[in-house]
């Protein structure tokens, strides 16, 4: 919850807007100024300010006690011109929310954490618990020293700067991944990736203190550690177990379950007679935690209870293999206040771009410092996927992009037709050309629309003609993608005249080039008048059906047809 702290009218106007905008995030709190900072401090992870600094810094510096556990404080100022990040920039989550509030009141976000200053990744923002001498790593990354990575764990990181990974040398600060518990040294940190996996069973009624006490018993004496574990998985029978959802919650993860019948086909080393007639499989922990491959770290085991009943717990730890990760994003049209908050931030996790170049170009500046940065030319779709695909199976975190949505005549299928089940594969939307064209000629796709490429150099031209002949008979408004270029000047006129069959001569057409672009341009015509010439590559066409209008310049296609029939 994000408490919202105003003395003025100016401050209580702004305030409002934040609290309409995010109903369910924030609360109000009024009285006198020290009794709400205070009151909200104890009672929420976030707090904005529409204070002065000074005064916000007077009023939290009693209550500060933990920077791991302070909640962030973001003061906004009386004109609404800066989002200032004051307390709790990483922790406490101050320097995105600065961000937020920045993009909600169009104010100046200011962040002056030294790693985000210099663009470098505050270890506490890598997705990942971090332990240790945080803060002396962290020195040591932004100044530029050697910084030795060593990775027991090949979990796929974001880009980190080029000094990370050096030989080493004596004196030199460590980055360790691993999930192995161990004391760490000076001037070493190490990340915990969400590698374990720990299967559960459980009697019913059975202790939410018994289930947890078994599971970080077990972890402690493998000596692993409880801030790598991702899941509890168990079956499905048991999805509501008071114990094991309850564990999982202290835990801080989520419970993962499976059929009966999925887990009893997974070989385990432990089977037994009471799970199977329990609940219809040989083994829930041991199974549980293997469905998914890896190494059994810690075999099923029972819990041990003081008063000598029998156990209502078993566990078991598995590591899962550490996969890389392909994220496929949608840049959107082109303007950067169309790309969105989850295209962004898929940016900056990758460790791999790999690109079209002057895509690449777009979201340069999105980057985190030693992103490798893999870009080709037009015409290497295939090979871009198939490099994307590659560097995700060496165990990197990589983003392919693509313009528009990369699902929509961009890189998501290729992609996806080249990877397999061994990569995690995310996709990130983005908005398509046709919705950025469709906004700035009015509502042409208000009814059943259908995207039609005129590009016959993958399709053929029989194919796509069928297709456009099926939407002209179907009164089907049509967005053309790749309508026509240099070396393919006459598809878009045959396409036009293959939907002059069905519509009038004024049906309306939207001509959009560079949709959300500096020179962006559009008009509205009709089919019978429309140029081809004006059309290239950059360019969407879009055609009404029977029952689009023109109104007021704007193109309007109806959700229904009553409304053609009243007005005829």
């Amino acid at each position: 919850m994000i408490g919202l702290i105003s003395a003025t009218a100016a401050g209580a106007a702004a305030r409002d807007r934040l609290a309409t905008a995010w109903p369910t995030r924030t609360r109000v709190y009024d009285g006198p100024v020290a009794d709400a900072v205070r009151r909200a401090f104890a009672e929420c992870d976030q707090l904005v300010c529409f204070l002065a600094t000074g005064a916000v810094v007077r009023l939290v510096a009693p209550l500060l006690a933990d920077k791991r556990t302070d909640p962030g404080v973001v003061c906004v100022d009386e004109a609404g011109r800066f989002a200032v990040s004051l307390v709790g920039g990483h922790a406490g989550g101050a320097n995105e929310l600065a961000r937020e509030v920045g993009d909600l009141l169009a104010a100046e976000p200011v962040v002056t954490t030294a790693s985000d200053a210099v663009g470098v990744p505050g270890l506490d923002t890598l997705g990942l618990p971090v332990e240790g001498d945080v803060a002396g790593v962290s020195r040591a990354m932004l100044d530029g020293e050697p910084v030795v990575l060593e990775r027991e764990s090949g979990w796929p990181l974001p880009a980190l700067p080029p000094n990370v990974g050096s030989p080493a040398e004596p004196g030199a600060a460590v980055l360790r991944v691993s999930d192995r518990v161990r004391e760490a040294a000076a001037r070493e940190a190490v990340l915990r990736p969400p590698s374990l996996v720990v299967g559960v069973g459980a009697s019913r009624g059975a202790p939410v203190d018994e289930v947890l006490g078994l599971v970080e018993d077990a972890l402690r004496e493998a000596g692993l550690s409880v801030r790598s574990v991702a899941e509890l998985a168990t079956v499905e029978a048991k999805s509501g177990e008071p114990g094991i959802v309850g564990a999982a919650e202290r835990l801080g993860v989520p419970v993962v379950t499976y059929g009966a019948g999925e887990l009893a086909a997974v070989t385990v080393p432990n089977p037994s007679g009471a799970p199977l007639g329990a609940v219809g499989t040989p083994s829930v922990a041991e199974a549980a935690a293997l469905i998914g491959g890896g190494e059994l770290l810690v075999p099923k085991r029972k819990s041990a209870r003081a008063d000598g009943q029998p156990a209502m717990a078993t566990c078991a730890v598995v590591r899962r293999p550490a996969r890389g990760r392909l994220a496929v994003v949608g840049l959107g049209p082109g303007a950067r206040d169309l790309l969105t908050p989850r295209a962004t931030a898929e940016l900056r996790r990758a460790a791999v771009l790999v690109g079209l170049d002057q895509y690449v170009d777009q979201i340069r500046d999105l980057l985190r410092p030693g992103t490798l940065i893999l870009e080709s030319g037009l015409g290497a779709e295939e090979e871009r996927a198939r490099t994307a695909v590659a560097e995700a199976r060496r165990g990197q975190a990589v983003a392919l992009i693509g313009s528009g949505d990369a699902g929509v005549y961009a890189m998501a299928s290729p992609a996806l037709a080249e990877a397999s089940d061994d990569i995690d594969v995310v996709g990130v939307p983005g908005v398509t050309a046709a919705l950025a064209a469709g906004a700035i000629l009015g509502a042409p796709l208000g009814h059943d629309h259908v995207s039609i490429s005129l590009s016959d150099l993958h399709t053929p031209w029989e194919v796509i003609e069928r297709r456009v002949r099926a939407a002209a008979e179907a009164d089907i408004v049509v967005t053309f993608y790749n309508p026509r270029s240099r070396g393919r000047d006459w598809q878009l006129p045959k396409a036009l005249a293959v939907l002059a069959e069905h519509r009038e001569p004024a049906t309306p057409v939207g001509v959009v080039r560079n949709a959300s672009r500096p020179d962006e341009s559009s008009r509205v015509t009709t089919l019978g008048s429309l140029d081809p010439g004006i059309v290239d590559m950059m360019t969407v066409v879009t055609v009404g059906n029977t029952a689009t209008r023109e109104i007021a310049g704007r193109m309007v296609t109806p959700r229904g047809y009553r409304w053609q029939k009243e007005a005829e």
